[in-house]
């Protein structure tokens, strides 16, 4: 048995009946001349579950919610696919509006957590000779780097050998014996985790007093309101879009920044022209939540994650400019949260309180706009070679984050293969047409790639 750690934890408490904490991956499937089905990635599934670890994962609870969770692997035989694996229809004529609704449906139920926290939904109906499977898997059990490695095992991308296991069982005085243990580790390490907590704060504050105010930047905690916070509804809505991978490399080393920088200036770009059109100005930068990771091997499950706040400046007309303010607001974000310690908010969060937590965060959800973010942006890189299940080559795939409190959208841009996938949650309130988002989003793209020039640097 493995206890979740902090960020795990976190996850699961804040999940209420309009924050869902589960998040998506929607792979579509290229089956053109094949004799390929549901059975068929059935059966694919059945041989891989052996080193998919975390599909066998169970929560066990730890008595009197003294301590955070714990997960207990199950055998393979105790898996119920016919519970975890469903068969869905794309209603005519099968196009990307249909899939993605259906998508924006699944999202929408919670996962049942007396079960192990997954579900896979294989569509049937696409145009083209084409199915999409959708997972649907607890962010508790995996961030994006566990995702990609998990992806790349079903997928049949990486030579994995079958690891030695045992479902697992205790007593609840045995349960009770961990959480004692666990707790008294974890009183000889506060008195180190408060004082890199208080160096760590002091610094940023002193960088931060030193460099002084930038005008053009979003001040920290001082999310702007606008039409995209609000308190989040329960029904959530989901928009894709691809790009050429080769295109936005392309862009990127043309105008001398990161693919990540660039994928926040297509943020930006977006959401000032959605900005532009429903709050009818955009002259304030607003905060983006950018998760990144901590670790990046080739774990498949756990989340070792921190979180950057970028400032998007969506009040810049001009592409270039964003461009370079975005790589700006990023450089120093990542500056502070070096100085910060990348992993001490993981470190905190393994100090929450398991008996108390859900209430706060009950509280939270019932937000309708959060000081600290607008709306959250993430990037992921998946697998670089395409991928087959059961036989049928993986021609796109998407991935969706989870809403937080007062922002209900979240943009996530997944990597893999020759492409890049765009793909935006949100809820029923927010947009009469989610797809407005991925417009807006391949508009500003767009954009900057028709402005894009060869620059040695983009300097401050």
């Amino acid at each position: 048995m493995r206890r979740l750690n902090g960020m795990d934890a976190m996850l699961l408490y804040s999940e209420t009946p309009n924050l869902h904490t589960h998040t998506l991956k929607v792979a579509v499937l290229d089956a053109s001349g094949l004799d390929f089905g549901f059975e068929d990635f059935r059966a694919h599934l059945r041989r891989k579950l052996e080193v998919l670890e975390p599909l066998r994962y169970k929560l066990v609870e730890t008595p009197g919610r003294l301590h955070h969770p714990l997960w207990r692997e199950c055998d393979i035989d105790d898996i119920d696919l016919d519970y975890h694996v469903r068969r869905v229809q794309i209603p005519p004529p099968g196009g990307r509006r249909e899939l993605d609704r259906v998508v924006g449906e699944i999202a929408s139920t919670p996962l049942d957590r007396s079960r192990p926290l997954w579900e896979f939904h294989f569509a049937e109906g696409l145009a083209g000779a084409r199915f999409a499977l959708i997972g649907k898997v607890h962010h508790s059990l995996a961030d994006g780097v566990a995702s990609a490695n998990l992806l790349a095992r079903l997928m049949d991308l990486t030579d994995v050998s079958v690891p030695d296991h045992q479902c697992a069982t205790t007593t609840s005085g045995g349960l009770l014996r961990l959480a004692a243990r666990d707790h008294l580790r974890q009183l000889r390490e506060l008195p180190g985790l408060i004082r890199d907590a208080v160096l760590g704060f002091t610094q940023v504050r002193r960088r931060a007093a030193a460099r002084g105010r930038h005008r053009e930047l979003a001040a920290q905690f001082d999310a702007p309101p606008t039409f995209l916070n609000h308190r989040v509804a329960p029904a959530r809505r989901f928009a894709s879009a691809p790009l050429p991978l080769v295109d936005v490399k392309t862009t990127a080393a043309e105008l001398g920044v990161t693919i990540n920088d660039l994928i926040l200036a297509i943020a930006a770009g977006g959401l000032r022209a959605l900005l532009l059109d429903h709050d009818g100005a955009a002259d304030r930068p607003i905060i983006a939540s950018v998760p990144t990771a901590t670790d990046k091997s080739d774990r498949v499950s756990g989340n070792e994650i921190s979180g950057l706040m970028v400032s998007l400046p969506v009040h810049i007309a001009d592409p270039v400019e964003r461009v370079r303010l975005v790589a700006l607001a990023t450089r120093l974000a990542k500056e502070d949260h070096e100085v910060m310690g990348t992993r001490l908010y993981g470190r905190l969060m393994n100090y929450l309180p398991a008996a108390i937590a859900p209430v706060a965060f009950r509280w939270l959800a019932r937000q309708s706009s959060n000081p600290m973010m607008n709306v959250a942006v993430s990037s992921v890189m998946g697998p670089r070679t395409q991928g087959h299940l059961g036989g049928a080559p993986v021609s796109e795939i998407y991935s969706t984050g989870v809403l937080s409190p007062g922002a209900p959208v979240n943009i996530t841009v997944w990597s893999y293969a020759d492409r890049l996938g765009i793909a935006a949650l949100t809820d029923d309130r927010t947009f009469t047409d989610e797809h407005d988002v991925t417009d807006a989003l391949a508009a500003a793209f767009d954009e900057l790639r028709s402005a894009a020039r060869p620059y040695a640097t983009l300097s401050a």
